[in-house]
């Protein structure tokens, strides 16, 4: 038997990383989209409908990292570097992470969200989270290197929107708000958010270092 054919046994015949982790950026996507019409929502009771149902796509998340971990510990042959497969996973489940927190963070301080600063950050989370699932959709071949490094690309100049957003949403609010729990509770969900921007860059940074190691 050839090394090619000794290899072809080992190899995943289900490519279940690559299905994992699309999994689990569609979810971070849809988690984008749904903390939007969170803050979108005027009516509290609605509103904390729609955080429940982000909080279940939250566990459903953390679910699908622990299916990745536990196929990290069980495949002797991964798609890439079993470092990268662990961070990689970490990093999209904090995405998750903060975006829930983000949400949740608005009902648990009665924190009215029509907010500029909230509005524009929901909305660039949104954006960032459509950008990591296109790159990790674009990891299983790797044919089209453009898409990824234009989405990479997007994510950093997302980040940096959001930090400015957050700066001028800060200097706003010591600025225009009387009551010192009101700016207490707002700072904390514009961190929140912005976090989760942070955290999309962390991905990025992951997925140039898979994509310099394996693309041909």
């Amino acid at each position: 038997m050839s090394f090619n054919s000794i290899m072809k046994v080992f190899m995943p015949k289900d490519q279940v990383f690559y299905t994992l982790f699309e999994e689990v950026a569609g979810n971070v996507h849809g988690m984008g989209k749904a903390l939007k019409a969170v803050v979108s929502e005027t009516d509290f009771d609605k509103r904390e409908g729609l955080i429940a149902g982000l909080e279940t796509q939250e566990h459903l998340n953390d679910a699908l990292t622990h299916q990745i971990y536990t196929e990290l510990g069980r495949n002797f042959i991964t798609p890439f570097d079993r470092e990268d497969i662990h961070y990689l996973a970490s990093t999209l489940e904090d995405i998750c992470d903060y975006i829930y927190s983000s949400a949740k963070k608005i009902n648990f301080y009665r924190v009215n969200p029509n907010d500029m600063g909230i509005q524009k950050l929901a909305d660039l989370i949104e954006q960032s989270a459509e950008q990591i699932n296109k790159a990790v959709r674009e990891l299983r071949d790797m044919r089209d290197m453009r898409k990824i490094t234009d989405a990479l690309v997007r994510v950093d100049s997302i980040e940096n929107q959001a930090d400015d957003v957050f700066d001028m949403s800060i200097d706003r609010l010591f600025e225009t708000e009387p009551d010192a729990k009101e700016v207490i509770k707002k700072r904390e969900i514009y961190q929140a958010m912005e976090t989760a921007t942070d955290k999309c860059v962390d991905v990025t940074s992951v997925i140039e270092s898979i994509i310099i190691k394996y693309s041909k």
